[in-house]
């Protein structure tokens, strides 16, 4: 079966006030980041993972991850596993370990629960905010 599924990726820049309305430019500053996947073949693709580094400037902001039908994993690690958040741990540099916190967060994944359809085409997209 022909796998062909086709992304792109924007950064969305907005200003949001800290009680999560709307404000002012210069007020405070998130980044929206979106990746947009279509099924570019006339069959429908099965087991479809979405993966998008969290720019190294950005931080995730907790709970923000969202996309069509599909369960959202992070990785603490350049994307080389991955986890719910109460799964992660990040290893501090003198070796200790605590649990990850969303700062830690390299990557974000999103696991399809079904099937996309031929032509079909979805949005996963999480926030973040200036390190």
């Amino acid at each position: 079966m022909p796998r062909d599924l086709t992304l792109s990726s924007t950064l969305e820049r907005i200003a949001v006030a800290p009680d999560g309305g709307d404000a002012p430019a210069e007020l405070a500053e998130q980044v929206i980041v979106s990746v947009r996947f279509t099924n570019a073949t006339t069959e429908i693709i099965d087991s479809i993972r979405i993966t998008s580094p969290v720019p190294p400037d950005l931080t995730y902001v907790p709970q923000s991850a969202s996309g069509p039908g599909s369960d959202v994993l992070f990785s603490v690690d350049d994307g080389m596993s991955f986890g719910r958040p109460d799964e992660l741990t990040a290893i501090l540099p003198d070796g200790s370990v605590r649990s990850a916190e969303p700062a830690d967060y390299t990557h974000v994944r999103w696991t399809l629960r079904a099937p996309l359809d031929a032509g079909a085409t979805g949005i996963a997209r999480f926030r973040a905010v200036p390190r």
